[in-house]
């Protein structure tokens, strides 16, 4: 009997930490609250799209600064929808935000998901950190070290799952089903925030559901 109720315990226990680690957050909620602050974009609730928010297309890149949410070091797991649009669709996520400028992010290319050339299949996922290493900056100085193909590509007009390990010194990033990376980067910075925010590119719109941190 005493086994028993330890066992239960236990199993409390441990279901209330999972609980406690693991923060299912609803952009649209968050979005209706104003606890989404939008930099050089604006946001707005994607269609009748349930936990969907859209970032319109302006120049330069854009974040949507999720706000009331900490988050350091963990896995990031959330829902991007682009679109093959080539040099028009950049959608991801930043971390790590300094302020408005001054980030980390791993984004994606889709329209890169059904390149013919080998060029462009090798730069379908990107991390980089702003303002300091920009992608072309790395493209030019640490070429193929931060950016990589996929090679069981998704469609790149439908919504796909990123699945992005955030470590003290690395970065690993994994897309739907595929049980290995698709990348892994060694950071290139040692500063810390808790601060995150959705992400889109030069004159990319995005549309975003379904984050969740687990830490």
């Amino acid at each position: 009997m005493k086994t028993q109720k330890i066992s239960v315990i236990i199993t409390i226990i441990l279901i209330s930490v999972n609980s406690f680690c693991q923060q299912e957050i609803s952009l649209s909620n968050k979005f209706q609250n104003k606890k989404i602050k939008a930099v050089n974009r604006s946001i707005s609730l994607f269609g009748d799209q349930q936990d969907a928010v859209e970032m319109n297309a302006e120049n330069g890149s854009g974040i949507g600064i999720i706000e009331d949410v900490e988050f350091e070091k963990g896995i990031i797991e959330i829902e991007f929808l682009g679109e093959n649009n080539p040099g028009k669709s950049f959608i991801g996520i930043a971390f790590n935000i300094q302020n408005d400028q001054t980030y980390e992010a791993i984004y994606f290319r889709p329209f890169n998901f059904v390149a013919k050339e080998q060029t462009r299949k090798e730069h379908m996922v990107q991390y980089i950190y702003h303002p300091e290493f920009t992608w072309r900056k790395l493209r030019e100085e640490k070429t193929g070290e931060f950016e990589n193909e996929i090679k069981m590509p998704p469609n790149p007009d439908d919504w796909f799952k990123a699945i992005i390990h955030i470590e003290e010194r690395t970065v690993k990033v994994f897309v739907n089903d595929l049980s290995e990376p698709i990348l892994i980067v060694d950071r290139l910075t040692s500063t810390t925030s808790k601060t995150i925010g959705i992400w889109t590119g030069f004159g990319s719109s995005g549309r975003f559901r379904n984050l969740t941190l687990k830490e």
